[in-house]
């Protein structure tokens, strides 16, 4: 795919890259170059960076790096095309029809317009005579037909092609079908409707658009899991997606409440509560924490009271906690859920409950004198020693003061000790977690083994090549003096590919960008390519760096060739030679 490189500069140009990441990350000056913490893992050492110069950014820690298009690929969760085309509309730049390859937008496209006509049908099939089971479980639940049609809920036929006779009728083909899984070919190579006899919930994203389903399973069977939801598709990640949240963006500026069950969402809704999401089943992520710290400034956890569901909200706590929200934990009495407690006690009492929720701190402490015996003074003791773990964690003076203080009250014991040995954990945790980002920051981020593998058995060589690509990126012109080297000289894969097309961009613009590669390379591969643009190598005598590392690299080349060659030399000897190489090479 290639969209002209004039554009592509002209909307680079209009978007510079610490404006568009800004957005996302929280930058600070560094000399040149601006510092974060990283979007796409969490850290508490700022390693991700952003080169003004380059106009890309690179992860010391994960890995990830690219240009402002790659950034905004994977931070919102685009393709190559729509990524350039989102940048452009943001800087009123016109991409003209036919300068790119779009048939990934049209299959996706596609697919959202599989996954409209599949909701309508749903909703429509829950107001027949064979619906009408549906209709009574959601009407029994307390929903009003109004809530049913604003949710866009459905019933799925218990059948095996319904869905699919009506998606043909209506121009759809089967691997459309299937790329929207909403039908699954079987082991004999045949199709079926993937979601059956199941009250159908459709997953909405935040622009209106139809992205997956939700089918709970009728109330008398027991076959199959409770709920069966979408698969990855091209317009689906459920690591990234939250049910109710189109609804819910608009009325969450303070506040979230996230719950478990679809039903208890569309509840709550209906209950006047709508800023509820869902968490469609699966245990929260990074992707999720960062979209809702977009919207909201706290939010409030109400999980099942079960070990799971504790042990889910604990979990949530951490992610949410990382992204820089404020987060607190409601308690429902007798373990009943959102839904049921609305119901039975009514609106008021509900938002009583919203009010009363604990905050993250009180919900660890009340958390730490599970499976105890408070009776005994071993209990008591364990109990203590978790509290001071928990308070370790929290970076508020005042905060572990206060805490600190209830628990000594109540336990009879110094809040100075109870503080004092938090302290202690607190430095000795420190230094355990700068140990290992300082070492995830020097060892290479990406893994020699998927990307570059032969810098296991030849690391001078290896990185010969990288100093090759790193100063011709910076100096292209060198290029010139390149007479008698080509690529078949490197012994890297994938550094061969990086110098080839590193040599067509400045045959054909006279200089590099990594822009012009376009989404040639995987995510991976160019945040690699990013960190060899970026590295921190200073070019005092650039002719004289390249001509050294083509040195080294042609002495490494031959050796390789010649130890491919030598069947008769011990596996202990090449293991040996690989030693010395090693030693050498890190002098």
């Amino acid at each position: 795919m290639r969209i002209s490189e004039d554009i592509i500069m002209e909307i680079k140009y209009k978007n510079p890259i610490e404006e568009v990441i800004s957005p996302y990350v929280t930058l600070k000056r560094a000399g040149r170059n601006l510092n974060g913490l990283c979007p796409f893992h969490n850290e508490k050492t700022p390693s991700f960076t952003v080169y003004p110069d380059t106009a890309s950014f690179y992860c010391f820690g994960c890995g990830a790096g690219g240009d402002a298009f790659t950034f905004i690929k994977r931070i919102e969760n685009l393709d190559y095309v729509e990524a350039v085309k989102k940048l452009a509309e943001q800087s009123g730049i016109t991409i003209p029809e036919g300068d790119y390859d779009d048939s990934y937008l049209k299959l996706k496209n596609r697919i959202y317009e599989v996954n409209r006509e599949t909701a309508r049908y749903f909703n429509k099939y829950l107001f027949t005579p064979n619906g009408k089971w549906a209709l009574d479980y959601l009407i029994q639940r307390g929903l009003s037909v109004d809530t049913i049609n604003h949710f866009g809920l459905g019933c799925a036929p218990d059948g095996w092609d319904n869905l699919l006779k009506h998606l043909k009728s209506k121009g759809f083909s089967l691997n459309e079908m299937e790329q929207a899984n909403v039908i699954t070919k079987n082991s004999r190579g045949g199709y079926y409707d993937r979601f059956r006899n199941r009250t159908m919930f459709p997953i909405i994203e935040i622009n209106g658009k139809v992205i997956g389903f939700s089918g709970r399973r009728h109330p008398d069977e027991d076959r199959g899991g409770k709920y069966i939801n979408t698969s990855d598709t091209p317009v689906y990640k459920k690591s990234k997606s939250l049910f109710g949240f189109n609804f819910a963006k608009n009325c969450c500026s303070e506040r979230l409440l996230i719950v478990e069950g679809n039903m208890d969402v569309v509840s709550l809704h209906q209950a006047g509560f709508e800023n509820t999401i869902g968490t469609l089943g699966t245990a929260f992520t990074d992707e999720q924490a960062r979209l809702l710290a977009r919207y909201t400034k706290e939010v409030v956890l109400s999980f099942d009271s079960d070990a799971a569901g504790q042990k889910a909200a604990s979990r949530a706590i951490a992610t949410l906690s990382g992204s820089g929200l404020s987060v607190r934990v409601l308690s429902i009495p007798d373990g009943k859920d959102p839904d049921e407690f609305i119901k039975k006690n009514g609106r008021e009492r509900f938002e009583g409950l919203l009010k009363g929720a604990t905050n993250e701190i009180e919900y660890r402490l009340l958390r730490a004198a599970e499976g105890l015996n408070m009776e005994t003074n071993d209990g008591k003791a364990r109990y203590l020693n978790r509290v001071a773990t928990e308070l370790s964690l929290v970076k508020d003076a005042i905060a572990v003061d206060l805490y600190a203080g209830r628990v000594a009250d109540k336990y009879g014991v110094s809040k100075e000790i109870l503080i004092k040995k938090a302290e202690e954990l607190r430095k000795k945790s420190f230094k355990a977690e700068r140990k290992k980002e300082v070492r995830e920051i020097l060892r290479p981020s990406y893994k020699s083994g998927e990307l570059v593998p032969e810098e296991r058995t030849n690391l001078r060589g290896v990185k010969a090549e990288k100093e090759i690509i790193s100063v011709l990126m910076a100096h292209p012109d060198l290029f010139s003096r390149l007479r008698t080297f080509t690529a078949e000289e490197f012994i890297s894969a994938l550094n061969k590919r990086v110098f080839i097309s590193l040599k067509e961009v400045v045959e054909k613009y006279g200089r590099f960008d990594i822009s012009f590669l376009g989404d040639e390379f995987s995510p991976e591969e160019t945040g690699y390519i990013a960190s060899l643009q970026n590295r921190e190598v200073t070019f005092a005598n650039p002719v004289q760096s390249l001509t050294e590392s083509i040195t080294t690299l042609r002495e490494e080349k031959n050796n390789h060739d010649v130890s491919q060659g030598e069947s008769t030399v011990s596996w202990e000897e090449q293991m040996r030679r690989i030693i010395e190489k090693k030693k050498e090479s890190s002098k």
